[in-house]
């Protein structure tokens, strides 16, 4: 016999599952609330839409005293951004929660494993030379340590062009785009991103932090790079070298440097 009692459909009307959640983090260098709503009115001027409509985690962790919490709040909000929690000192915490603003705990993002050269031994050759049959040779136990290697996760592939007002975000992985990102499309990628065509809109590696991420274009026109959440809007042409050329964009000294791919 079914329970149809209220208190059991009440149950049923929802469920909790758990959820991991992208956001962009706001780093205060500055208590001061003029300072910090200029410096937001002029971010928020240079990314033009790139981040409206995010959740946003702000970062007090710098301060030696509390800022503002409401102006702020109502700041992010005036910009279309959503701030979902803080980063902040244990003194500091009641008074951003109070402006609904809960502690967040932003752990450092898992480093991705380093890529190194496989020994030459163990590079496949394509045409082995032909060998004398011999015996066949009995067939060692393997190990009980000789267990397969986890696989990385395979790159996101996206085989079309991207126009204007479309997104795609590669989680945990790197985005390979084939084709061009037109004006006003977006691709972010918590690791590399490669675009095998014209880079005309905003493209953002290492999106959950990892610095060492890197972009890459065979023809650089863009809108807006980031980094770990360094970015540089591309306000003004760039210099012949780089503008529709291909090249590299990485992350040095929280400064972004495009080098182009020359021969």
């Amino acid at each position: 016999m079914s329970d149809s009692s209220p208190s059991r459909k009440s149950q049923l009307a929802l469920d909790f599952k758990s959820a991991t959640l992208y956001a962009v983090r706001v780093v205060l260098h500055s208590h001061e609330t003029d300072a910090l709503t200029a410096a937001l009115a002029q971010r928020m001027n240079d990314a033009g839409a790139f981040f409206e409509n995010e959740p946003v985690v702000l970062d007090a962790s710098r301060l030696d005293q509390p800022a503002d919490w409401g102006a702020l709040v109502q700041a992010l909000k005036a910009h279309k951004l959503h701030p979902v929690g803080v980063v902040a000192p244990e003194a500091m915490l009641a008074g951003a929660l109070a402006h609904g603003l809960p502690a967040v705990d932003l752990s450092s993002p898992t480093p991705r494993p380093a890529s190194t050269p496989a020994p030459d031994k163990d590079v496949p050759v394509v045409a082995p030379p032909a060998a004398e049959p011999q015996a066949p040779a009995a067939k060692a136990k393997p190990a009980p340590s000789d267990a397969p290697a986890e696989p990385a996760p395979a790159a996101m592939v996206i085989n079309r062009p991207l126009r204007s007002g479309q997104r795609i975000y590669a989680r945990n992985t790197d985005l390979i785009v084939i084709g061009v990102v037109s004006q006003g499309a977006e691709v972010i990628a918590d690791g590399n991103i490669h675009v095998y065509g014209p880079l005309r809109g905003k493209a953002m590696a290492g999106a959950r932090g990892d610095a060492s991420a890197r972009i890459f274009t065979t023809q650089l026109d863009p809108e807006l790079l980031a980094i770990a959440g360094v970015y540089r809007v591309i306000e003004t042409q760039l210099d012949d070298s780089l503008r529709n050329r291909p090249t590299i964009v990485h992350l040095e000294d929280d400064t972004l440097k495009l080098t182009p791919l020359t021969k």
